[in-house]
């Protein structure tokens, strides 16, 4: 049985999904867990000059009174675990290595039903 925190974890995942579908990215991959971490989604995309990138999303879910926002828990040690999951991605699937790649997060805010993306959210 799944705890509540989970499900709503799923349900933000789901969203986040939709939102990047509806902006044009194509699913991968999503959950992809290994001894470093876990990617939530994997999508490609577009980048600069319509280059196909791989892009690696972090989900982040913050309900009313937490102590940081969902972007700002996206630190110093999450982009690590984020980052060594994505070179571990990459080993496990050589065809995606020619392609660029980049970082975003998707921050929602469950006390004001906010969704943000921000593209290229950190640099490896």
């Amino acid at each position: 049985m799944s705890t509540l925190r989970a499900r709503l974890g799923e349900a933000g995942e789901r969203e986040a999904e939709t939102y990047l579908i509806g902006q044009g990215l194509k699913l991968v991959d999503r959950n992809y867990r290994c001894r470093a971490g876990e990617i939530d989604l994997v999508m490609l995309g577009r980048g600069e000059d319509e280059v196909e990138v791989l892009v690696f999303v972090e989900v982040r879910l913050r309900g009313a009174g937490a102590q940081v926002s969902a972007l700002e828990s996206v630190d110093e040690h999450k982009q690590r675990r984020l980052i060594l999951a994505a070179r571990h991605f990459l080993m496990e699937h050589p065809d995606w290595n020619e392609h660029p790649c980049r970082f975003d997060v998707i921050a929602l805010d469950t006390a004001s039903d906010r969704l943000r993306w921000v593209p290229d959210a950190f640099e490896t």
